[in-house]
């Protein structure tokens, strides 16, 4: 197909080229010559596996140094106090700074070159952090790890949203999600595993875990050049009437080359929406993070070996990962998303409340179905608070800094959890528990506010389409 420098031009099935905004581009006439359901699995072939993929093998290398701490990293490096949370925290220092920049580079280039590029570093940077021979060693991997990871999350996010409707999204939402789900219960069960692996060439097997896990994501970068898509408009894969068909799916014709200035994100961190999204977001991420980085650890104080407690991380990631399905089918159905992160946030608190007065190898059950309760209601809501208010955001341009925006200030959330959980408030950690506890109150008031200004902003939608003005944005409550 032939390129034209105007974007608001694609080729038609004979071969003509059309304008979007005309009569002939519009959803009606595609249809006629579109297979709706075929393109949407075509569509979830070709975008969905391989950002899963990619971001399981990204998570899964950020959190293996959980798996590190319970073996034997702390003794050898010499980490002493707050050292090991001090590393983990480092990691969302430049993580956090660089999600909108990186955005915006990625509006600017392929998906596939960009995406594919921060994982292959991501892996090379991994599989250097199983060499280091220090706390500083340490540090400095972790900063690059952080680094090259900031443009993969919120990029992959804002990628999906321009290839589906809103009552298409959430599924979709939820399956690239839970590959920070998995990547928690396979890093459990991969680290058992490599645990065997110590004194292998004189290294230890925590030096494993990093290597090979790294190796693996090395590969997975370079398998994700050649196999993820960019966007709408410039997808290979599409025939003519496709592409216009899918255009006109998402109801967006909005160039990828129109510029982000400075001014756009100025005025967009102006809006209400972007404060409710940021803190949503936030406030979930608190206890998320707190399980991804600490599970291990917190099992551990139950008197398990190393081993024991790798494969006791297991059934909490498994039971989030099974919730947050279940949620991602039933929102899609009834076209709300509200309804269902209330009930994963109910759960969310119950487990809290559990694990604060719940403690000892006598009340083992109880406290580890505080664990799995806490899993389920955090890490199945995530994907759907970010569905949420990504979908109700509209453009290249606001999807690319409000998406941006929502991950970057969530992700101080990880600042927050590094610190929750330390080694002179174990068994009991009461302080990690209570910041958790009020982290899930206060996504329940940031989430309440979010619905509360959907439900006046649909109000507003309404009076215009009476008015006589036609209102093609439907934002979902």
């Amino acid at each position: 197909m032939a390129d034209r420098e105007d974007a608001s031009v694609v080729e038609g099935p004979d071969g003509a080229f059309m304008s979007l905004h005309s009569d002939l581009a519009s959803e009606e006439a595609s249809r006629s010559y579109v297979d709706e359901k075929k393109l949407l699995r075509k569509t979830d072939i070709h975008v969905v596996p391989i950002l899963f993929l990619v971001y399981l093998a990204a998570f899964l290398d950020r959190v293996n140094i959980s798996n590190a701490l319970t073996m034997g990293m702390p003794a050898e490096l010499g980490l002493e106090g707050q050292q090991s949370n001090i590393a983990l925290c480092i990691f969302f220092v430049p993580y956090i700074i660089f999600e909108v920049p990186s955005n915006v580079l990625m509006k600017k280039l392929n998906p596939h070159v960009w995406l594919a590029a921060c994982i292959f570093v991501f892996g090379i940077v991994m599989v250097a952090q199983g060499f280091v021979k220090s706390y500083s060693g340490l540090l400095a991997t972790r900063f690059f790890l952080g680094l090259a990871e900031a443009g993969i999350f919120p990029g992959s996010f804002y990628l999906i949203s321009f290839w589906y409707k809103k009552e298409e999204a959430q599924k979709r939402f939820t399956v690239y999600w839970s590959s920070t789900i998995l990547a928690g219960a396979f890093g459990s069960l991969l680290a058992s595993a490599i645990g065997n692996m110590g004194g292998i060439r004189g290294l230890s097997n925590w030096r494993w875990v990093f290597i090979l896990e790294g190796i693996a994501t090395v590969l997975v970068g370079i398998l994700a050049f050649f196999c993820i898509t960019d966007f709408p408009r410039e997808a290979k894969w599409l025939s003519p009437e496709e592409r216009v068909f899918v255009l006109n799916k998402i109801e967006n014709d909005e160039a990828r080359g129109t510029p982000v200035t400075t001014k756009d994100v100025l005025a967009f961190l102006t809006t209400a929406k972007a404060w409710f999204g940021a803190i949503m977001y936030f406030s979930v991420l608190v206890p998320s993070y707190s399980l991804s980085y600490f599970t291990p650890t917190i099992i551990q104080t139950l008197g398990y070996s190393t081993i024991q407690t790798q494969l006791h991380s297991v059934p909490p990631f498994a039971a989030a990962f099974g919730f947050a399905v279940v949620l991602a089918y039933f929102s899609d159905r009834v076209r709300m998303r509200s309804p269902f992160i209330f009930l994963g946030l109910a759960l969310l608190i119950t487990g809290l409340s559990i694990l604060i007065t719940t403690h000892g190898k006598s009340h083992f059950s109880a406290e580890y179905a505080g664990i799995c309760l806490t899993a389920m209601g955090s890490f199945g809501i995530g994907g759907m608070v970010i569905c949420w208010y990504v979908m109700n955001l509209w453009g290249h341009a606001e999807r690319s800094i409000g998406t941006a925006w929502m991950i970057g200030f969530g992700n101080c959330g990880g600042v927050v959890a590094t610190f929750l959980f330390q080694k002179k408030d174990a068994p009991y950690y009461h302080t990690g528990y209570t910041t958790c506890l009020s982290m899930g109150c206060l996504c329940v008031a940031s989430c309440a506010g979010y619905a509360l200004y959907i439900w006046r902003q649909r109000k507003v939608t309404c009076a215009t389409e009476e008015g006589g003005v036609e209102v093609e944005k439907v934002l979902y409550f």
